[in-house]
């Protein structure tokens, strides 16, 4: 009758004739889990490592300042910009 390879193309072709409709909203709705999973992820890895840093007796990681140049646009009534260095 029928081999394996053959059930499975035709699995196959009926589930993209009948799921046709449905594939976009599936994906749609498979990356949007993705998304949460990652976000959970990245927050559960945070929490542990302030955890840690509340342990070892400091304070977790502030932002860091970086010092540079500041530098300020100004747009003329012409419509040009024009860059200031304080």
């Amino acid at each position: 009758m029928f081999g394996l390879s053959e059930l499975a193309i035709i699995l196959i072709v009926v589930i993209a004739v009948l799921g046709a409709k449905k594939l976009p909203e599936l994906a749609r709705s498979a990356g949007k889990s993705a998304r949460i999973l990652k976000a959970e992820a990245r927050a559960a890895k945070e929490d542990e490592r302030e955890e840690q840093a509340r342990e070892q007796g400091r304070q977790p990681d502030a932002p860091r300042v970086i010092q540079g140049e500041t530098v300020t646009r100004d747009t003329a009534a012409d419509g040009r910009t024009r860059q200031h260095r304080p």
